[in-house]
């Protein structure tokens, strides 16, 4: 009975942490005069597939890269059913990402998903961490993909001479983005806490706060 119990609480996982199936081949969500909003998707009706065009399912604001800030040389652009609703109930979402030489994009994890990140220019110093600390890290050149499993810590480096870029996929509409330097050093942990836990004196995590909090945040999108 046990192992039962253990096998149903398994699958009810399994379940609970994919994006639900679709029951049409596509919802264009129709929220009305208002913009989109990700939390409320559900709650939309769908467009009429009758009006639907081809145009509906293109997006073309990734065909350039965004501007990329001087202080980490790195730029995401994520697309979701906010920016392109034809994604809508397809379990997908992606982003285009721009490197300068020596642009960082810094450790940080996706909760909600598993990222395959293709290089289409350059070289890019990519890897992961798995939980039991091991690294997973390579230079992953043009043409070759490198896949991220969901939740797992992982970060990227232009180690080229020129500019990178590297187009994810995600298999969830809403993967979620967990940036490790700007969630522990930006957020209202106590600094007490984080003086002991890293062995930082008041003055080293000042620094980092100011750095790394809402004001001074990396300008990225992903």
């Amino acid at each position: 009975m046990a192992q039962k119990l253990a096998t149903i609480f398994v699958a009810l996982l399994a379940v609970a942490s994919a994006d639900p199936d679709p029951f049409l081949d596509f919802c264009v969500p129709d929220p009305g005069t208002n913009p989109v909003d990700l939390n409320r998707l559900a709650s939309y009706p769908c467009k009429n597939p009758a009006n639907l065009t081809a145009g509906d399912f293109v997006f073309s604001g990734v065909k350039s890269p965004a501007r990329i800030p001087p202080s980490t040389g790195f730029v995401g652009v994520a697309v979701n059913p906010v920016q392109f609703p034809g994604l809508h109930t397809l379990g997908m979402s992606f982003v285009r990402a721009d490197f300068r030489p020596g642009g960082v994009n810094p450790p940080h994890f996706h909760p909600r998903a598993t990222e395959t990140a293709l290089v289409v220019a350059g070289r890019i110093y990519s890897g992961f961490v798995d939980s039991s600390g091991r690294v997973f890290a390579k230079v992953v050149e043009e043409g070759e993909v490198m896949v991220f499993p969901r939740g797992m810590v992982h970060f990227q480096m232009n180690v080229g001479d020129s500019l990178a870029t590297i187009f994810g996929s995600f298999n969830s509409e809403n993967p979620g983005a967990v940036r490790i330097p700007g969630t522990v050093f930006g957020s209202d942990i106590k600094v007490e806490l984080l003086e002991k836990a890293f062995g930082l004196s008041p003055k080293e995590l000042e620094r980092l706060k100011e750095r790394l909090g809402p004001k001074g945040s990396m300008e990225t999108m992903e």
